[in-house]
């Protein structure tokens, strides 16, 4: 607790000098030009952001600050007054890793093993379960990976999404992850599911990385493989069952009637996925109450509350399709009561 006091401390001690930000506000409130402005941001800027600019200039900088960011976002609870640190981390590293800077790489079994055992390390939507599993994720004609790497951490992946080459649009997940599948030869592919998507840095959070990435790839895959028309996700629903819960817990609510009310007394008991009779009474109020929940659920700043709609519709893929029991591990079940849902990308509709 005393080392995160100290770095509070050094974080307030190392903002704008005052003196000289007070003199560019009084010279631009006397002169307001490009100059008296120019003066003005650079008297804003807090030291801070030049002592981390040094920092990263020493051998291994960079991934010691990532390291750093790491420690004052998990502090942060306790240690208000890193807030500050935290935002010039943030708006340091959004200009350090500009998607314009960084490289996108394919990830197959060739891959150096380092690489290869930290997506395993980090796959953070369907775990990785061994080396077998990442082989068949990776290497047969029908799957690619992709991911992002910044020059300087040559062997650190950024972020990296998983992809599946198939016939149609998937409604569930077990099939994409089966260990015993017969491949699709690749030039028989009309679809790009884009399966799993994770962030390798915590200390790169905030920066958009995942934006970017999942364009890229989407264009990438279009100039390899023509005969690709269509380009969707199959994502989870993360947040969707403890929504339903506070839900369920408040009175008055208008989403849900006595009879509704009474057939989701069933999702109670956590083998209820065992009981057919339990499922088939469950399956069209909660389909219903997934679309309000993606549909209406906003967040105070108007945003999805689910942080997968939140990404792929501020992204520009739409709503495609909600599929029920789409994953049923103890996972899935927890998040989202086995819900995935099918966001689509269209080329055409990127820049707008």
């Amino acid at each position: 607790m005393r080392d995160l006091q100290s770095a509070a401390f050094d974080a307030r001690d190392f903002g704008a000098e005052r003196e000289r930000l007070q003199r560019a506000l009084q010279r631009y409130g006397a002169e307001p030009s490009p100059r008296t402005e120019q003066a003005l941001h650079a008297a804003a800027e807090p030291q801070r952001q030049e002592l981390i600019r040094r920092l990263n200039r020493a051998p291994g900088g960079t991934a010691r600050l990532l390291a750093m960011r790491e420690d004052v976002l998990r502090a942060l609870d306790q240690e208000a007054d890193l807030a500050v640190l935290d935002a010039d981390f943030r708006h340091l590293f959004g200009s350090w890793f500009n998607p314009g800077f960084l490289e996108l790489k394919r990830i197959d079994w060739h891959t150096p093993a380092l690489i290869l055992e930290k997506l395993i390390r980090y796959e953070a939507v369907h775990e990785i379960t061994s080396w077998d599993d990442l082989r068949r994720r990776i290497d047969p004609p029908d799957r690619r990976c992709f991911a992002f790497f910044h020059p300087v951490l040559a062997d650190e992946p950024l972020i990296f999404v998983e992809v599946a080459l198939t016939r149609d649009m998937p409604a569930t997940i077990a099939p994409l992850l089966a260990a015993e599948r017969e491949p699709l030869a690749a030039r028989a592919a009309t679809t790009a599911v884009f399966y799993s998507i994770s962030n390798c840095q915590l200390g790169l959070r905030g920066v958009p990385l995942g934006n970017f990435l999942i364009k890229q790839v989407v264009e990438e895959l279009a100039r390899e493989k023509p005969s690709l028309r269509t380009f969707v996700t199959l994502s989870p629903m993360p947040q969707f069952a403890r929504w339903l819960q506070t839900t369920l817990a408040e009175d008055g609510t208008d989403l849900l009637s006595p009879d509704v009310r009474d057939r989701l007394s069933g999702i109670a008991n956590p083998a209820w996925i065992n009981t057919p009779d339990i499922v088939r009474r469950l399956e069209a109020p909660l389909t219903m109450l997934a679309a309000q929940y993606l549909l209406l659920a906003k967040a105070a700043d108007g945003r999805p509350v689910d942080p997968v709609a939140r990404f792929h519709l501020g992204n520009g893929a739409r709503l495609d399709r909600i599929n029920w029991l789409a994953d049923t591990s103890a996972k899935g079940l927890a998040g989202s009561y086995g819900f995935m849902v099918n966001y689509r990308y269209e080329l055409k509709e990127f820049e707008r």
